[in-house]
């Protein structure tokens, strides 16, 4: 293990973090709120002074591998959301640390969960800061860190491929560095392009901002204790149609930019998505129309809802809660589905469900015929047998984390749907639940052991599992 270039990248960090808690500070001296102007200056002054001595480390080697990528990131992110933290706390807006830091860890993995009964009466920049972070957290901090840092060597690849979401993370163009600007760049542009049409549905700024960072990092904390069920139609379609756009894969994003619209279309993961949101909004609308009497309400509640589970977003329009069991049924199972890969939406990603389909299609042709070569494609490529082994490794490893974590927050006693969903919510970075966790309700009536479980499940289900899991590995603190 290379400790010194793990604590430097941390220091950079953990400077990078010092600098984005300035923006809350100015939301909060815009408002006029003093106090919590200091406390945000003083965590910002802390997290960049911790960096800055981090950063002065100097590795004997700046080149680091797969362990040291994973190690890197999941450390980033347990950092980064212990520091973001803190605001909570001394503002007295969350004194209870451990809910300070599932709110946090909550709002950097994009998740949406909350432990607070109501926001409305939340400090502007507290507000500011909660939405912020899911846009910092929606494309990846070490991203983030990558577009400004020339790293020494190639293998710097091992960052973006620990935090990205997906079975495997493609170059753009043959320099990581310029790989991270182009996302961070369409990221940036996509943002702006939402907060646009916001203003001009007359959303306040400051809202139609945190609707944005919100939406943009698929996260879902919301301004309002009704989340958008207040909105206009307006509001609630522009935020449908970009939440389900900021599902989609950023490579087709890139080469529509270059104009290979052919290869963009030919992407079976982005039409797989598309198809699969289509198919659920028209059973939901069907299924719930009976409760608007209203074929257009009907079909916004279902697009809004499906948009925001799919995508792992979390907004909620109405309380889907009393939909039909059907409805419940095929939100849940979008839970699991999730957006795409290379996204900055959460779930299991439709990319490794066709991957499994695939494989299963196969095995069934080589049972029937053992003779025939059957070999299995995507996107006109073949699978080689790497892939379709960390698909089935991670399938595996989802499923312990999973069974795992719902034994160990039963023990709150609460109905087994409240449980199953809240492990689906927090592990798929989705939000709300259903019963005691649903879209109307929140987090708080768990336990803190219970919380802490929830936390890990954030965190794991955002870095893709195996950056969590190596971190309790002896081999990867052993020095070699």
């Amino acid at each position: 293990m290379n400790y010194a270039i793990v604590f430097r990248l941390l220091g950079y960090v953990l400077m990078i973090e010092g600098a984005l808690l300035l923006l809350p500070a100015a939301a909060s001296l815009v408002y006029g709120e003093w106090m919590v102007l200091g406390v945000f200056l003083l965590t910002a002054a802390v997290s960049a002074g911790i960096g800055y001595a981090l950063h002065t480390i100097k590795p004997r080697s700046k080149v680091f591998y797969m362990r040291e990528g994973f190690a890197a990131t999941s450390l980033c992110w347990v950092f980064i959301s212990v520091m973001g933290a803190v605001p909570f706390v001394l503002t007295g807006c969350i004194p209870n640390p451990v809910d300070a830091l599932f709110e946090t860890v909550s709002g950097f993995t994009t998740t949406g969960a909350s432990i607070l009964p109501g926001v409305e009466d939340l400090p502007k920049g507290i507000l500011f800061w909660r939405s912020f972070t899911h846009w910092i957290g929606g494309m990846g901090v070490l991203v983030f860190l990558l577009s400004l840092l020339p790293l020494t060597g190639g293998s710097h690849v091992n960052l973006m491929k620990a935090e990205s979401p997906g079975p495997q993370v493609d170059k753009l163009v043959p320099k990581v560095q310029s790989t991270a600007k182009i996302l961070y760049g369409i990221y940036f542009a996509l943002t702006m392009l939402e907060l646009v049409f916001l203003l001009i549905g007359r959303m306040p700024l400051f809202e139609a901002l945190l609707t944005a960072f919100g939406t943009a990092g698929t996260g879902g904390f919301g301004f309002r204790n009704d989340s958008f069920g207040s909105f206009s139609p307006y509001i609630q379609w522009v935020v449908t149609i970009f939440m389900i756009l900021f599902g989609v894969n950023f490579n087709a994003y890139f080469l529509l930019l270059m104009r290979k619209f052919r290869r963009a279309a030919a992407s079976e993961e982005v039409r797989g998505y598309f198809v699969v949101i289509a198919v659920a909004v028209g059973i939901i609308t069907a299924n719930i129309y009976s409760m608007y009497n209203s074929f257009g309400e009907a079909l916004r509640q279902a697009a809004f809802q499906v948009g925001s589970i799919i995508t792992t977003t979390g907004f909620s329009s109405c309380d889907f809660d009393l939909w039909p069991t059907l409805s419940k049924e095929i939100l849940v199972m979008l839970m699991f589905i999730g957006a795409c890969a290379g996204s900055t939406g959460g779930g299991m990603k439709v990319s490794r469900l066709l991957i499994l389909a695939k494989t299963l299609a196969k095995e069934l042709k080589t049972a029937l015929h053992p003779q025939v070569v059957a070999p299995a494609r995507m996107d006109g490529k073949l699978l080689n047998h790497e892939t379709i082994r960390t698909t089935n490794v991670f399938v595996a490893a989802y499923i312990f984390i999973f069974a795992g974590s719902f034994f160990l927050i039963s023990l709150n006693g609460f109905d087994m749907v409240t449980n199953f969903t809240a492990v689906a919510a927090t592990l798929n970075n989705i939000g709300p639940g259903l019963v005691k966790v649903g879209p109307m309700q929140n987090f708080g009536c768990f336990a803190d052991p219970a919380k802490l479980v929830l936390i890990f499940d954030m965190l794991a289900g955002r870095l893709e599992i195996f950056p969590m899991l190596v971190l309790f590995m002896p081999d990867t603190w052993r020095k070699f």
